[in-house]
């Protein structure tokens, strides 16, 4: 018996086969491209997204037995707009990283309306959130607009348009942990909030409907589906998904994912914690009774996506794989810092108008040092979260539970437990994100009965070493550098 997971990430869709021992049996994974179309925004086609889907799916069952169930996880915050009845995209998604409302949050902001909305969903105003890029959409594509207020147009995060293509149209749902990234969403009742959604101008009507993180949500239809007929029986978040998979099921349990951000959760229970002014409140998960449970959540925009611009846009390396032999080359960074703040920068500081630094440089700099200042600066944005977390929050972090991409490098691994001063304890299968998901349907068919029934995570642990507080106090300076560089354009 095995559950197919499918990991819908920022640059690629990821598809598991997962056992019952909560080990992965295959993958399957493509990417998909991105769009820049002006400074700051961040497109994706919606169809692409579908088409590589289908495509790792494909690579995942390619020899296996089939399926008994499918979770969904994806990239969260990102709007996606189709037609009902034809399912076509009648625009290009607005990727989280986006930054075109910026403006809009700012006029917001300067009304008063920050505090206010940020008691009720947890969040802050940035144009990280799903609410104000369907302001913008309303703002100035009318036509578009019109659609979506006339119902012939559905809106939504990635999840939901994935299921309205897995059911052929049939639902149109998001899991609780999905819907709490909108910034339309009432943690406290629960549901979507008329307050947010008549403040940012959307009718809730054009929403999907809100349903458990585990639990029978919706069935593939085997016609769009590659001929599998399965309960789409988890859906969730992707960091929240990356949490469950780290087991951490607990109040104080924490994790760092890298992917191409990094975000920093911990599990705070059946209470949401007040959002501090760097930190945001959300919910981790959904049970079918209707009982969530809550992270503090700090996150980071730009970390693996740093190390593919030093490949694709500086191309001073080949290859990812590539950096821990080059990081680790040299004794230190030769007094470079590198801030990766290339699409703004998100906690502690959420300055949307931050613009990437590198600073330091001298005749003798190389590459070898770049690349080392990228793997700093990751590791340095990460403890920025978890002081703020520590001293705000009143987080106690004994350990950190690593995953994603760039965590199979065990240089950036050796150079974050040095920076936290804790432990780092990665998980054995990089793939938390997409094993969360698989999890979660496995609950939601009754594989597992309760949590406590999931097979534990296996990891690989580094402990600390001594640490330069001195070169960190040189980024903190960089940092406030960077801060607000496109606003003085």
């Amino acid at each position: 018996m095995s559950i197919l997971a499918i990991d819908a990430g920022t640059t690629g869709v990821t598809a598991l086969l997962v056992d019952t021992s909560a080990q992965v049996i295959s993958r399957g994974y493509l990417e998909f491209e991105q769009s820049y179309p002006a400074d700051g925004w961040v497109e994706h086609d919606p169809e692409q997204i579908w088409q590589a889907t289908l495509g790792a799916v494909a690579q995942a069952i390619a020899g296996q037995a089939p399926p008994t169930a499918l979770g969904i996880t994806n990239q969260r915050e990102t709007i996606a707009l189709w037609d009902r009845v034809t399912l076509r995209s009648i625009r290009p998604a607005i990727v989280w990283q986006d930054r075109r409302s910026a403006d809009i949050c700012k006029r917001l902001t300067a009304a008063g309306h920050g505090s206010r909305v940020t008691q009720l969903s947890g969040l802050r105003l940035d144009p990280y959130f799903s609410a104000t890029k369907l302001m913008w959409l309303a703002e100035n594509e009318p036509e578009v607009w019109a659609e979506v207020c006339a119902g012939r147009t559905a809106i939504g995060t990635i999840d939901s348009y994935l299921v309205a293509r897995l059911t052929a149209g049939a639902a149109n749902v998001t899991d609780a942990s999905n819907a709490s990234r909108t910034m339309l969403f009432d943690l406290h009742r629960g549901q979507w909030s008329e307050e947010l959604c008549q403040l940012f101008g959307v009718p809730i009507s054009a929403l999907p409907k809100v349903v458990p993180s585990w639990g029978i949500a919706a069935q593939t239809d085997p016609r769009a589906f590659l001929g599998l007929d399965l309960p789409i029986a988890g859906i969730a978040g992707d960091q929240q998904a990356a949490l469950f998979g780290q087991r951490c099921f607990s109040a104080g349990a924490s994790k760092c994912t890298y992917g191409t951000g990094s975000f920093v959760l911990v599990n705070t229970g059946a209470v949401p914690a007040p959002a501090t002014e760097g930190l945001l409140t959300t919910i981790a998960w959904r049970a079918p009774d209707g009982t969530d449970t809550f992270a503090l959540e700090g996150a980071v925009f730009v970390t693996g996506a740093a190390v593919q611009w030093l490949r694709d846009g500086l191309e001073v390396i080949g290859s990812a794989a590539e950096t821990a032999e080059l990081a680790s080359s040299v004794k230190d960074s030769g007094g470079v810092v590198f801030v990766p703040a290339l699409t703004g920068l998100g906690a502690p500081h959420w300055d949307p108008h931050a613009r990437g630094l590198i600073i330091g440089l001298q005749r003798g700099t190389t590459r070898a040092h770049l690349v080392r200042a990228t793997l700093e600066g990751i590791a340095f944005e990460v403890r920025d979260i978890v002081d703020l977390m520590i001293k705000d929050a009143g987080v106690e972090l004994p350990e950190l539970a690593i995953d994603g991409g760039a965590a199979a490098n065990d240089f950036l691994c050796q150079l974050q437990a040095t920076a936290l001063q804790v432990s780092v304890a990665r998980s054995t299968d990089a793939e938390a994100t997409g094993i969360g998901a698989a999890l979660l349907a496995g609950l939601g068919i009754g594989i597992w009965d309760e949590l406590s029934d999931i097979p534990a995570a296996t990891r690989t642990v580094f402990d600390p070493g001594a640490r330069d507080d001195l070169h960190y106090a040189k980024w903190r300076e960089a940092v406030r550098r960077s801060l607000a560089w496109a606003e003085s354009e």
